[in-house]
């Protein structure tokens, strides 16, 4: 019995993984327990290593020292890593969640590969022949990396095996014709081809449900990436084949109502997905003709956000009361400025919500218009058919306004007449493309606008930025050296031990430690001083410094209000501000 359990034996020891032999040689676990766990892993069909961890018998830790060790490897520490910056172009997603690897860099004709298992020659041969380049092995923690695989790994490709069938993947011969790509024979079919209509269905959903603002499809010579912007930031999330690309934009153009056979000029269009019985997400489309395709940008507009609440933007008690207090003046100019993508439009929205009563016509030109208020009448501005801003205005003052919102004053004309509507009884807000508050003012001068008509209809600017909000789950407090502080611009008086700064550490929760957004605002009313120094003609310091004399938080000072309060983080403030 004896001799029969060694024959047994002996054939088992010499199919042990090189891991598990490894581990045998090492003393680290004996080789009836290496054999036990791989006895498991065959029966179950799990891999050797997340078997021999489930087990216990060695952690993930000791497991990554041993094997560097043994293999003469680097050992990483893979929540080092910022997933954001990792190459996703280097492997394909497939190979990185089926051997839960990550490729790192390039190095030479070599590919530098973080793993748990430096003995996964079936691996190493895979990578060989997708990438023609060597392997260079990089050791890591078995729970870490597939953690990170899974939560940045896993794309929508991936997940739409479970839409469109098991197995199921592009086909790149059958995606690609002979005839020339600017021919349209082909789009009826391109149009019903059923891969790509889920494969964008299942792409927008999963942009709502990760809370993105836009999704970008962009087509390179080798490449055709998806990116997300989450919280202001572009994150890659799927490149699928190149040949998709094609059918891919002649889907979005007919559900966005755009000319499918125009290529080599840029469109814009609208579409609408229903995500619940009572919930409809719209999205603005926009086109433009690369130099290997057209490149299309989709912006979700969550109507939602503009019922949201004067309280849910981020605004300050006494920037909030300043706000207010503007807004329900009869008669006067309020400007909203900031980049694109610091929330403007949201902020405009949320004013005409507040003052969306039935006693009240408002009406908005826009370009486009982005949300469907009801009660509110929305124009598209449409310079080609000659409906300008400036037409628009003209209308409206014809039509009984109460309050008029301009999309953004572009021109001294459209200033002009929304400067008069200011001047005869009408609320105007507006938007404008300047850095800060006391900008706008030389801006405006700058446009042609003489400075007592400024003086006479402008009563309040605000400028905004977005900031990352924290992670309430994973923040955690930061050490941050006292001169660093001063040299961001907090005060002496207030660094004195009573608050404590926070920075992101990231969780399953959040995205690397952040999770949503908070408005960074300094809210300016136009005080008399304010009025004096612009019919004086006034610089932008010169009215900086009065406005900071009547209490005005600049945008610096009101984000390090904001790591005062663990709301967001230093680094985040510091780079959406300027000092």
């Amino acid at each position: 019995m004896a001799v029969s359990e060694s024959s047994l034996r002996e054939p088992l020891s010499a199919a042990l993984p090189g891991v598990g032999r490894a581990l045998v040689m090492a003393g680290k676990i004996s080789q009836k327990a290496a054999e036990e766990v791989h006895r498991k892993a065959l029966t179950s069909g799990e891999a050797f290593i997340p078997e021999l961890i489930q087990s216990g018998a060695i952690s993930a830790s000791d497991l990554a020292h041993t094997l560097a060790q043994a293999f003469s490897a680097p050992l990483i520490d893979v929540d080092a890593l910022d997933p954001v910056r990792l190459p996703k172009d280097l492997l394909d997603v497939k190979l990185t969640l089926k051997y839960r690897l990550l490729a790192l860099s390039k190095r030479g004709g070599r590919l530098v590969v973080v793993t748990a298992d430096p003995s996964d020659h079936e691996a190493a041969e895979k990578i060989k022949f997708v990438t023609q380049m060597g392997v260079e092995w990089v050791i890591g923690e078995f729970d870490k990396i597939a953690r990170l695989v899974e939560k940045h790994g896993k794309s929508v490709a991936d997940s739409m095996d479970s839409i469109i069938g098991t197995g199921f993947d592009f086909d790149e011969a059958a995606l690609s014709s002979d005839a020339p790509p600017d021919t349209t024979e082909d789009a009826p079919s391109d149009v019903e081809d059923a891969p790509v209509v889920k494969f964008l269905h299942k792409v927008l959903l999963d942009a709502i449900g990760l809370g993105a603002s836009d999704l970008h499809f962009e087509p390179y010579e080798h490449q055709y990436r998806v990116r997300f912007r989450i919280d202001g930031e572009l994150q890659e999330i799927i490149s699928p084949p190149v040949a998709i690309k094609e059918k891919l934009a002649s889907r979005i153009k007919v559900i966005s109502r755009l000319d499918i056979a125009e290529k080599r000029i840029p469109q814009d269009g609208r579409m609408k997905l229903k995500v619940g019985p009572d919930r409809v997400i719209d999205f603005r489309v926009s086109t433009l003709p690369t130099l290997f395709g057209e490149k299309i940008v989709i912006r979700i507009l969550d109507p939602s956000s503009a019922r949201m609440g004067i309280e849910a933007l981020g605004y300050e008690p006494e920037e909030k009361t300043r706000l207010l207090t503007a807004i329900e003046r009869p008669y006067g100019m309020i400007l909203v400025t900031g980049p694109t993508g610091s929330g403007k439009t949201v902020s405009l929205y949320t004013c005409l919500n507040l003052l969306n009563k039935p006693g009240v016509n408002i009406s908005t030109a826009e370009d486009p218009s982005e949300i469907n208020l009801p009660g509110v009448n929305q124009v598209n501005v449409n310079e080609k058919a000659g409906l300008t801003f400036a037409v628009a205005l003209r209308a409206f003052l014809r039509q009984d306004p109460d309050v008029i919102m301009v999309g953004e004053i572009r021109d001294l004309e459209t200033a002009d007449i929304a400067i008069k509507a200011a001047q005869t009884g009408h609320l105007v807000l507006s938007t404008l493309h300047t850095n800060d508050a006391p900008t706008t003012l030389t801006r405006m001068r700058n446009m042609g606008i003489a400075p007592f008509n400024i003086a006479s209809s402008v009563i309040l600017i605000t400028a905004q930025r977005l900031a990352r909000r924290l992670c309430a789950k994973c923040k955690q407090p930061a050490d941050i050296p006292h001169e660093n502080l001063l040299d961001a611009g907090f005060p002496e008086s207030e660094i004195d031990g009573s608050w404590t700064p926070y920075r992101p550490v990231g969780c399953d929760a959040c995205n690397n430690g952040y999770k949503g957004r908070v408005g960074i605002y300094e809210v300016m009313p136009i005080s008399e001083e304010l009025q004096r120094i612009i019919l004086a003609d006034g610089s932008a310091l010169e009215i900086a410094e009065q406005a900071r004399a009547e209490g005005v938080r600049s945008l610096r000072q009101s984000g390090l209000h904001k790591v005062r309060l663990g709301v967001t983080s230093l680094e985040e403030v510091l780079a959406c501000t300027n000092q």
